[in-house]
């Protein structure tokens, strides 16, 4: 088996060592907050990433605000290849340690980069969804992180359903039309009425500065709102598979897709192809 790894860049991996509270946290509610994991390079170095990312958009990016949203919510997915800032933290940050922590796995795979970017006054939510069932990949050791560069406040932020990852994988759908355009109709269950049953699910979410993240389970439930006027929120979300992850091909365009990898990895194969290189530990 070949061990695929990032090129060598002029800086190291930097550990972040997470206490046991942390930890068992993630595992019961599939989401923790953790501040001050970016320092001031980084973040500098992030910013001009996603900037870099906006001026060159790449096939896979998309508007996902409506023609009339007075702000406008852009996308893009799997950059960071041509995108030396994304790389750089990718790899060199603290996040391959903290994933592998998290995950409690051996190793730590980049999956892939997602830029998510709400222009002020931006009225799109994000509904409630969880990402494993848009994906091509099964096992339970993963995790995304959520970091924005811009100060996010609790009306804007991300909104997790505790314990939510536990193992149900609900319908996945169009985000602005509701279609099923992943799994067939009635293949999964479809989601609950969340908001209107607070007892029933309890709700997490943090007010973040730049240098805080969220890490969420890709099973974990999760919405926002969109963002006041004079609010900018560019986050950029960064997502890690650990030990038991394996290719789960499907018949139809994943989101997002990886052309050819089907082609190269048969169903249940470990992700050790150079799309998803390994980033913890260092060899």
């Amino acid at each position: 088996m070949t061990t695929n790894t990032f090129p060598v860049e002029p800086t190291t991996l930097r550990d972040f060592k997470l206490d046991a509270a942390t930890v068992g946290d993630y595992a019961r509610d599939g989401a923790v907050v953790l501040r001050g994991v970016l320092d001031a390079r980084e973040l500098a170095r992030l910013e001009e990433g996603i900037e870099h990312n906006l001026a060159h958009l790449s096939p896979l990016a998309l508007v996902a605000s409506e023609p009339d949203d007075p702000g406008r919510f852009v996308e893009d997915f799997c950059t960071w290849q041509d995108n030396p800032a994304y790389r750089d933290i990718l790899q060199h940050s603290a996040l391959p340690h903290i994933a592998a922590q998290l995950m409690q796995s051996r190793e730590a795979r980049l999956y892939h980069d997602h830029l998510l970017v709400k222009e002020p006054g931006t009225r799109q939510p994000t509904p409630w969804h969880q990402d494993q069932p848009y994906y091509n990949v099964s096992g339970r050791q993963n995790v995304s992180f959520w970091i924005p560069v811009d100060p996010v406040v609790l009306e804007s932020t991300l909104r997790f359903v505790a314990g939510s990852h536990a193992g149900t994988w609900y319908m996945p759908r169009t985000f602005r039309d509701q279609q099923a355009k992943w799994f067939p109709e009635g293949a999964l269950v479809e989601l609950p009425a969340i908001d209107a049953r607070p007892d029933e699910f309890r709700q997490l979410a943090w007010a973040l500065e730049p240098g805080d993240c969220v890490a969420f389970h890709m099973l974990a439930l999760h919405a926002s709102s969109g963002v006041g006027p004079a609010r900018r929120r560019r986050v950029f979300s960064a997502r890690y598979l650990g030990d038991d992850a394996r290719h789960a091909p499907r018949p139809w365009r994943t989101s997002p897709p990886f052309a050819g990898l089907a082609d190269r990895l048969v169903d249940g194969a470990p992700l050790d192809d150079p799309l998803f290189p390994l980033v913890w530990p260092v060899r």
